[in-house]
């Protein structure tokens, strides 16, 4: 006999076993005593019988008082005539129950049976559903899904708007078809290729877009799923799923969110014990160098953090790859919307080039979530087809939020809040190079706002000036200056619009070295991610003096307050149209790009810079 299954054999005897000793345990202390019926009758004629349940074959009771400490007793009916005959005969009978084997068998067999039926139940769910003598609760095993080539179902003509990323990948599905074509001039596949992007990009659905067109199997995993509360198990689970790929190449791994298993080693370090994380990534580094590229294996990998990863794992041998898949472009954003309308009603005066140049700055993701906001506010008013209103409503709404119809604003409330997304929309028009307003309304959205001015950009932008950087604080001190202009006072209504401009105004300080007398430094002490803007003021200790810090205080304030002085003497030049604008809002709520171009009619200095670029100030 095998002897793996000894441990099998005892873990069924011995609950088995524990079923019977507790029958018999429950048995033995039973306190209730088997009487024969004469014995009854005659206790029954003595008045010891306190009271009696009687049933088609037997009568169960309680006696007046204990008989050998037992208080109950049982016993089985007799036949009425032949009772009469033994009683004369002075014959001591009892009754007994009609039994059959199969009772016997199944008043054993079926608790027995439902015991085991439990036992094996709980056993296979720690098990985790896995069969075999894999080891208990089997916690090394790859969670990794697989799916076929039939399953993703997922291919390039799904994939919209990352035109670069896709040319990369082209020649991974090629070598997954074809490996010996590579090998003919001894050139090898990357062993690796890590997919680098902002959230929403699409780099899982690539990943899956290029399984779906190599038609090879596809093991997906999340880096957190390798990670245990038990030492070991990640790095198990790492050997499983390679070995699993192996035995299925070709064919692909997916570890989507990397940045959980992959961060640098000894920055986060636990204190006290090994730590699992690290345990796992060294067992993935070594399978990276274990594997034979030409076997048809390849691993694919994404994350948003690519700055956090360890460097082990991004040298050549390994990672060999990295494709950015970042946002979309306004071309991009054009295909990514003709995918996604395939799958609702249009009117015919939809324009995706007015969408895509209205959601500057959107992922895939925004895009898809966009397209569907569209149709459910169409269906909502009953439509036949989705209209541009449609699509312009779904962008106010996922930029400046819901509705807020129920919060009712006092008169005083409304007068200044109009004045106030008054201002903001006036410096728009006073200013050159400023994101154009699209809507302005006193209609309370989202969490705080009581109103909003709402700014799309026509194009996309990757480099700024000095003075478009000043100007967009400018638009931003508006409101506050409009507040202040009008009623003479300051309200909380400006603290969202001046923590973006402190903030883009110690970005130009410490960042981007646009102070003279600083010099053309950076001191961002938190360095910035590779996908977007880093932040300041971290956790990290600061690398410059006490007289530096109070240095960039005072430039800070510097620049906040001299754009503040500018905004405010164009709002008082202007102030006939500031008021005559917050009029029209107040009755109308929302005034649209039309409105806004009629009131700038009348604009003093519009066209002209209100923040003009200092002597020596970078150009």
């Amino acid at each position: 006999m095998n002897k793996n299954i000894y441990p099998y054999i005892w873990s069924v005897l011995i609950p088995v076993l524990v079923l019977i000793a507790m029958m018999q345990l429950t048995h033995s202390n039973t306190e209730s005593v088997s009487l024969p019926y004469s014995a009854f009758q005659k206790e029954l004629n003595q008045g010891n019988i306190k009271d009696v349940t009687i049933g088609t074959q037997s009568i169960r009771g309680d006696f007046k008082q204990p008989r050998d400490g037992k208080t109950h007793f049982t016993t089985l009916r007799v036949p009425e005539d032949l009772r009469t005959e033994l009683d004369k005969a002075g014959v001591t009978y009892r009754g007994a129950p009609d039994t059959t084997w199969i009772g016997t068998l199944l008043s054993w067999v079926l608790p027995m049976g439902l015991f085991l039926g439990v036992w094996i139940f709980l056993m296979r769910r720690m098990a985790g559903g896995s069969s075999g003598a894999g080891g208990f609760m089997q916690v090394g095993k790859s969670r990794a899904k697989i799916y076929v080539e039939t399953d993703t179902k997922v291919g390039f003509d799904d994939v919209a708007g990352v035109d670069e990323a896709k040319e990369e990948l082209v020649e991974l599905i090629e070598f997954l078809k074809d490996p010996k074509r590579y090998s003919t001039l001894g050139a090898h596949i990357p062993k690796g290729v890590l997919l680098v992007g902002p959230p929403g990009t699409g780099k899982t659905l690539l990943a899956r877009a290029v399984a779906g067109e190599a038609e090879v199997p596809f093991f997906s995993i999340s880096g957190s799923e390798f990670v245990e509360m038990f030492v070991g198990v990640g790095a198990a689970r790492v050997r499983d799923l390679f070995q699993q790929a192996r035995a299925k190449a070709p064919a692909i791994i997916f570890i989507d969110e990397l940045d959980a298993l992959g961060r640098a080693r000894g920055v986060f370090h636990q204190t006290g014990g090994n730590d699992e994380r690290e345990q796992t990534l060294n067992q993935l580094l070594v399978e990276l160098d274990g594997f034979d590229p030409s076997g048809g294996l390849v691993l694919l990998a994404a994350t948003n953090r690519p700055e956090i990863l360890d460097p082990a794992l991004l040298r050549a041998g390994r990672f060999d790859r990295q494709v950015l898949v970042d946002r979309p472009d306004k071309a991009g954003r054009i295909q990514i919307l003709r995918v996604h309308v395939k799958k609702i009603r249009l009117a015919e005066d939809v324009a995706l080039e007015q969408i895509a140049a209205l959601t500057t700055g959107f992922t895939g993701a925004d895009l898809a979530n966009l397209v569907n906001e569209a149709a459910l506010l169409a269906t909502r008013r009953r439509a036949d087809a989705v209209t541009m209103i449609d699509f312009n409503n779904a962008i106010e709404r996922i930029v400046a939020g819901l509705e807020k119809k129920n919060r009712i604003l006092n008169p005083r409330e409304r007068e200044i809040v109009a004045h106030h997304e008054m201002g903001h929309a006036l410096m728009t028009r006073l200013l050159p190079g400023v994101d154009p307003v699209h809507k302005v309304s006193i209609i309370p959205r989202g969490i705080g706002a009581l109103g909003y001015t709402l700014q799309r950009p026509t194009e996309d932008r990757f480099l700024m000036t000095r003075e478009e950087l000043e100007n967009k604080i400018a638009v931003l001190l508006g409101g506050r200056a409009a507040e202040k202009l009008v009623y003479r006072h300051l309200s909380t209504g400006a603290a969202d619009d001046l923590s973006k401009a402190t903030d883009l105004a110690r970005s130009m300080v410490t960042r981007y070295g646009m102070d003279e007398q600083l010099g053309y430094v950076t001191y961002d002490n938190e360095p910035a991610s590779l996908l977007g803007p880093g932040g300041y003021g971290g956790p990290g200790e600061r690398s410059f003096s006490e007289h530096t810090a109070d240095a960039i205080d005072g430039a800070v304030r510097t620049i906040i307050h001299d754009v503040f002085e500018r905004v405010y003497a164009a709002l008082e030049r202007n102030r006939d149209v500031l008021e005559a604008g917050a009029r029209e809002l107040l009755e109308h709520e929302t005034l649209d790009a039309a409105d806004l171009d009629r009131l700038a009619a009348d604009l003093v200095g519009g066209g002209q810079s209100v923040t003009p670029l200092r002597a020596g100030a970078a150009k």
